[in-house]
């Protein structure tokens, strides 16, 4: 049972809405047929025979049920067009002069809607907006980011916005009708990150060595290729350097940017995965606005990368929720899920939870915001509601008593349970106080579900004497409560009551 009071926002309640779709690229497997063909060949050659008039009248169709359910339609097929075009060496099948209106079609062929939350809406987090101006007195803009779950069970992270009122009140603005994926481009790399990152995965041998030393400390992907080729033009061992080259390969699609026009809405932008780390989902994105010694902010965030095998820990960084860099993180405690970056550093440190053991909580220190090495354990199962598996529900939350943690419980029949622990300002390793009953648990009307019996949060938010704390229920939609601050502290700083 829930022993402090909560308070429903009934103005919360987003449940997923399967109209809300992505154009994908749609790249059929590479079948080839008895003539050495491939299917995307024959399928592109019978749409270059086409009579010009059926061209004109099949695009203006794909209009005709697509247009109103993408912000640029046109956009979207000529992107499309140019990356089936990309896939292909044979000349004869893309360098003929070709209609605009033919392009087009190529484009729609080898598109696809991907429904992006038609499974779940949910385990938010959320933090105050970059943008504060135009507000009443005591009102807050926030950004609240989420996991949206698709067909196979593919999620990435989605956004919404709103203003908490003075009286905690709270405003979710309106959802725009489209959802759109950002421009990725690469970035330039750093050599000490590659070289740790190898190291941790037990892949650092001669060849990777030896492709690293022809490099500069910061590196580009052109730069990347060229040291590769030098290094297996050398190369006796071809099956080994041709390893090596996958092996970069990986890293550097899994380091990436992605932006969006500062037109598009913040509820359109959709970060879908994009590099192989990733191709089975973006999970659990835990935001954190972090204010650095010098006064500059940045919002960080962990996510889970999940690949279909195996899950890595990736960190999002941006400055304005339009522009995103995305990279890996390494280190020998950057490990399984549920890591969350502390607001500020401590002692001209990063810190962060973790669960790198994937069963209890620690708390990380580093000089390196993406390579973490040093773990101290801090809470393990003990209450009869965790006894299971224990970890945060976001980055922890400032306060005069100290960092204020909300927890997540695992019980019998993996029933889900929020809780909360406080931590020292100057030593965040030491506990000052644990909630001894669930602070959350699932109502219910909340524990039938895609996964049943769940209250998840990926981050919650401090506003006057009220903690804004969003949950996920059992991976369908999101609700949020409110806790009084002041009767939390004082439940975690004399436990006796």
């Amino acid at each position: 049972m829930c022993v402090l009071r909560t308070t429903r926002c009934e103005s919360v309640d987003l449940a997923p809405d399967a109209r809300r779709v992505i154009a994908k690229p749609f790249l059929p497997r590479d079948e080839i047929y008895p003539d050495g063909s491939s299917r995307m060949e024959v399928v592109l050659q019978r749409i270059l025979a086409m009579p010009e008039s059926d061209v004109i009248t099949s695009l203006a169709a794909a209009g005709d049920d697509f247009a109103d359910r993408h912000r640029d339609l046109d956009a979207t097929l000529e992107r499309n067009f140019e990356i089936v075009a990309a896939r292909f060496d044979r000349d004869d099948l893309v360098s003929q002069p070709m209609s605009t209106d033919r392009r087009r079609l190529v484009g729609a062929y080898f598109t696809h809607e991907y429904s992006i939350e038609a499974a779940a809406l949910a385990n938010p987090s959320i933090v105050a907006a970059p943008d504060q101006s135009g507000l009443g007195p005591g009102e807050v803009r926030f950004v609240m980011s989420l996991r949206g779950i698709g067909e196979g069970h593919i999620s990435s992270i989605e956004f919404r916005s709103g203003v908490v009122a003075a009286n905690g009140d709270v405003r979710i603005d309106a959802v725009s009708p489209f959802a759109t994926t950002g421009d990725r481009t690469p970035h330039a790399y750093d050599k000490g990150f590659f070289t740790t990152r190898l190291d941790d995965l037990s892949l650092l041998n001669e060849v990777e060595q030896r492709v690293l030393a022809r490099l500069e400390e910061r590196f580009t992907s052109a730069d990347l290729e060229e040291a590769m080729t030098a290094v297996h033009a050398d190369d006796a061992q071809r099956a080994v350097s041709g390893e090596a080259t996958k092996v970069f390969h990986w890293l550097m699609s899994s380091n990436y940017r992605t932006s969006f026009p500062a037109s598009i809405e913040l509820s359109e932008r959709v970060l879908y995965p994009s590099s192989p780390t990733e191709s089975h989902g973006m999970e659990d994105a835990r935001f954190v606005r972090f204010v650095d010694d010098d006064g500059t902010v940045t919002y960080y965030a962990t996510y889970t990368a999940f690949d279909g095998h195996q899950i890595t820990p990736q960190l999002l960084e941006t400055t304005d929720f339009a522009a995103f860099r995305i990279s890996t993180l390494s280190g020998r405690t950057a490990h399984n899920k549920g890591m969350a970056i502390f607001p500020r550093r401590i002692d001209g440190r990063f810190v962060a939870l973790s669960r790198h053991d994937n069963v209890n909580n620690y708390v990380m220190t580093s000089h390196d915001v993406r390579v973490w090495r040093e773990s101290t354990r801090i809470q393990e199962p003990e209450r009869p509601w965790e006894l299971m598996q224990l970890g945060n529900c976001g980055s922890p939350l400032e306060t005069e008593a100290g960092w204020l943690v909300i927890t997540h419980g695992v019980g019998p029949f993996r029933r889900y349970h929020l809780g909360a622990l406080l931590l020292d300002l100057e030593d965040p390793s030491r506990v000052i106080g644990h909630l001894k009953e669930p602070l959350l648990d699932p109502a219910d009307d909340e524990r039938d579900g895609y996964v049943p019996n769940v209250v998840y949060s990926c981050g919650a938010m401090i506003h006057g004497d009220r903690v804004m704390l969003p949950y996920g229920y059992s991976d369908i939609g999101t609700r949020m409560v409110t806790v009084g601050l002041s009767e939390l502290l004082d439940s975690l700083t004399r436990p006796g009551r």
